[in-house]
């Protein structure tokens, strides 16, 4: 018949089992599907809209105890500082009388109840800048070359051990610095600088001890470099590819790319990175404490010694004469915290700023 489908049979003439395939007909479950522990667990704790609120509230709980503990410090230390505060005054950390018996500037004397904070404000910012002339050429340096010359077989380990210095405790740098680092410093560096540079006043070397602000700042660079180096790096990192490429494309130098194509687009974020390491400095102790020679005057010389705020309440505090001796310490104390905040807060905008939007890549 015209239009009729022939009807197709395929003879099967050789079983699976039989052609050598290692598939297998899966056994099929001949009783239910037994329920596992997190679902009879779901199951039998009922209604969750209970327990998610109370986590979400734990949690925020957890992210709002950092202001809290940070309106708490504040609030102690404006306490505690009330009595200098209402002594001197905002003078308290700009003014210095005049000895009436020696006719000399006349700074801290805890025992004839006379307190000015100019001789540690003078020796942190002296000590903090000249840290960051010291460290930031360096850190910029290992960043470019971590980032951008640096083998890869070589990347990752000399990252590692630069970070590494920035877990080491400021006081097993003050040990080092007191016996490696102030004789060296002693014996060679201070009588170069004197003889070179003594003609400006800034490197008259009068200080045999090798104590002092320079001694200060090189261990304070030491300390800083590690995370301006890191900061740096992450900064660089987060440049695209594309503005290296296009760089390159029209004839430039490895180190014109770097120039124009890299440090250019992230110099805001370096910018931050060194803030960052400028608020590191400010707040350092025990380092700077173990080598400053905590000498509460102002010297125009660098290889002279002097003191900072955070030294003055460190070795004085505990031992403070009267209560007007310790409020003093404790503004002190206050004015370190206050510009710590604020450099800081700079620091991590100007870091965010460069680095928003890019992507976590690892180099």
């Amino acid at each position: 018949m015209i239009g009729q489908v022939p009807e197709i049979r395929i003879a099967q003439t050789q079983s699976p089992s039989a052609s050598g395939s290692p598939s297998q007909e899966a056994p099929r479950p001949t009783g239910s599907v037994p329920e596992s522990e997190i679902r009879k667990f779901l199951l039998s704790r009922g209604n969750s809209a209970v327990a998610d609120r109370g986590f979400q509230w734990l949690m925020v709980l957890c992210a709002f105890s950092i202001f809290g503990i940070v309106v708490l410090i504040a609030t102690e230390l404006i306490r505690q500082s009330q009595e200098a505060w209402h002594a001197f005054g905002l003078k308290f950390f700009f003014k210095a009388d005049i000895d009436p018996s020696t006719n000399l500037p006349w700074y801290w004397d805890p025992v004839n109840g006379h307190f000015s904070a100019l001789p540690f404000v003078y020796g942190t910012l002296v000590t903090s800048l000249m840290a960051l002339v010291l460290a930031v050429p360096l850190a910029v340096g290992v960043a470019i070359f971590l980032t951008e010359m640096c083998p890869k077989s070589l990347r990752g380990g000399l990252a590692f051990v630069t970070e590494l210095l920035a877990a080491i405790p400021s006081v097993i740098y003050g040990l080092w610095a007191i016996f490696i680092l102030v004789p060296i410093l002693r014996q060679y560096v201070n009588p170069g600088l004197n003889k070179a540079l003594g003609w400006t006043g800034f490197f008259t070397d009068t200080n045999p001890t090798g104590l002092g602000y320079f001694a200060s700042s090189v261990i304070l660079a030491i300390m800083i470099l590690p995370i301006i180096s890191s900061l740096t790096r992450e900064v660089m990192s987060a440049v695209p590819h594309s503005q290296r490429e296009a760089v390159l494309a029209l004839g430039a130098t490895r180190w014109e790319m770097i120039r124009t194509g890299v440090l250019r687009n992230a110099r805001i974020g370096i910018v931050g990175a060194i803030i960052l390491g400028l608020g590191r400095a400010l707040g350092e102790t025990m380092a700077v404490q173990m080598v400053i020679g905590n000498t509460p005057e102002i010297s125009r010389s660098l290889l002279a010694n002097g003191t900072s705020m955070a030294a003055v309440i460190a070795s004085e505090y505990a031992e403070a004469a009267n209560d007007l001796h310790r409020s003093a310490l404790t503004e002190i104390g206050l004015a370190l915290f206050i510009v710590t905040i604020i450099v800081n807060t700079l620091a991590r905008l100007l870091v965010w700023a460069v680095t928003r939007g890019a992507p976590a890549r690892a180099h």
